[in-house]
């Protein structure tokens, strides 16, 4: 992709530079007094996805193409605080890439109009509303929302949208058994390094998010080296 910026979108990229050095200190305070500070407690589960393809044209092979994939999901609470009290709940999905690595999406409960697509919503459960992503991906055609809307406590059907447009099914979660050969406290989902093709970060959103991820690896002692 060109990565040629107009003035204002270096201008973005510098403030959310900015905000994204604030929230690294939040966070970063947040981990020294009580560890990850970001979905702090969660379970991982198998997940099998069954990709029908899209009917509209995205750039991004596994959003376009029909194909299944076995892969984990981990369900969480933001705060961590404990249930029934309203949390913004989250999902992680992993699944592999055709060069043998693996591609991580994130989303939260946010609303699903033009505008509450933006703003997380706290529930008291995960099917309580739809997942997004919150950002848009950087992809060949634009900027493009990811969705994840919740038909019971197992199955999640998965759609893709541009900023201000119609969400378009691609995909349908299904949720099985707890993963048992996978330990919640070792495996580190994360959106910024495990990219799946075609799927990437605006400058000024890694940006911004890069200081939270940066103090959540801190907290699980992570010392890899990230791009």
């Amino acid at each position: 992709m060109n990565e040629e910026r107009t003035p204002t979108e270096r201008a973005v990229t510098v403030a959310a530079g900015g905000a994204g050095a604030v929230l690294a200190g939040v966070f970063g305070a947040w981990a020294r007094f009580r560890g990850k500070p970001l979905h702090p407690d969660g379970g991982v589960r198998q997940g099998r996805l069954e990709r029908e393809g899209s009917t509209t044209r995205t750039g991004v092979p596994w959003i376009d193409e029909p194909g299944t994939d076995d892969c984990l999901v981990r369900f969480s609470r933001a705060s961590g605080v404990p249930a029934p009290l309203p949390d913004v709940h989250g999902i992680a999905l992993r699944v592999p890439r055709r060069d043998g690595g693996h591609g991580d999406v994130l989303v939260s409960t946010t609303g699903t109009g033009r505008l509450t697509r933006f703003l997380l919503v706290a529930t008291r459960e995960t099917t309580g509303a739809a997942h997004t992503t919150l950002v848009p991906y950087r992809t060949p055609t634009g900027p493009l929302l990811l969705a994840f809307f919740p038909r019971d406590e197992e199955t999640f059907r998965l759609a893709h949208a541009r900023p201000r447009g119609m969400w378009t099914p691609f995909a349908t979660l299904h949720v099985a058994g707890p993963a048992s050969t996978v330990d919640d406290e070792e495996i580190a989902f994360d959106p910024m390094t495990n990219r799946l093709p075609g799927l990437e970060q605006y400058p000024w959103v890694a940006k911004l998010r890069e200081g939270a991820y940066r103090a959540s690896r801190r907290a699980r002692h992570d010392d890899r080296k990230h791009p």
